[in-house]
């Protein structure tokens, strides 16, 4: 907690809806949440870091830091994986943590902190039979997982409103999960 205010890791991705993170990060502190974001090393190429930064008050972390180093961020009370990649998503179910974004994730599984993920693949990707396997593991997992398949963007498309990502039924999930911390 950050003045009150729970504290929410974005886990960004590389894919399209990364870039529409300021207006989620917006919507998010409204909502109570303290939030940090954190990507990996292919999300960097979908948004500038520096309004993020700005916006957050906190640094945008891509890369692990040195054991001696002091953390940059506050502890998480919750996240959400924003777009979740088939990569990501896989690794993480895999339990994988070759990149920062990873070794949270898989550390906030062992804390048993929510998290809520919004796997992006293309609609061809989301048909391989291991995210099919990684997005039923998560869920056994605990983790809340937010994907219609009939929204994803088709393989190779370059239009921008290519598929519809939840945004709101991914804040809807953060609601409800702001509502439970504040019981707790």
């Amino acid at each position: 907690m950050v003045d009150g205010n729970p504290v929410l890791y974005v886990i960004a991705c590389g894919g399209r809806p990364a870039g529409e993170l300021a207006g989620f990060v917006t919507h998010a502190q409204a909502g109570g949440w303290t939030v940090c974001v954190v990507t990996t090393p292919s999300g960097t190429k979908f948004f500038d870091a520096a309004p993020l930064a700005e916006l957050t008050g906190h640094p945008v972390r891509s890369d692990y830091k040195r054991p001696e180093e002091p953390d940059v961020l506050p502890p998480a009370d919750a996240m959400a994986v924003v777009p979740a990649t088939f990569n990501t998503t896989n690794k993480w179910a895999a339990g994988i943590s070759d990149t920062l974004a990873l070794g949270l994730l898989n550390e906030a599984l062992g804390l048993g902190l929510p998290i809520v993920s919004v796997p992006w693949p293309n609609a061809a990707l989301a048909r391989h039979p291991a995210f099919a396997g990684s997005v039923a593991t998560l869920r056994e997992w605990g983790v809340k997982v937010i994907l219609d398949l009939d929204r994803l963007p088709a393989p190779d498309s370059v239009a921008p409103e290519s598929g519809v990502f939840p945004w709101d039924d991914l804040c809807e999930e953060l609601g409800n999960i702001r509502r439970s911390l504040d019981r707790q």
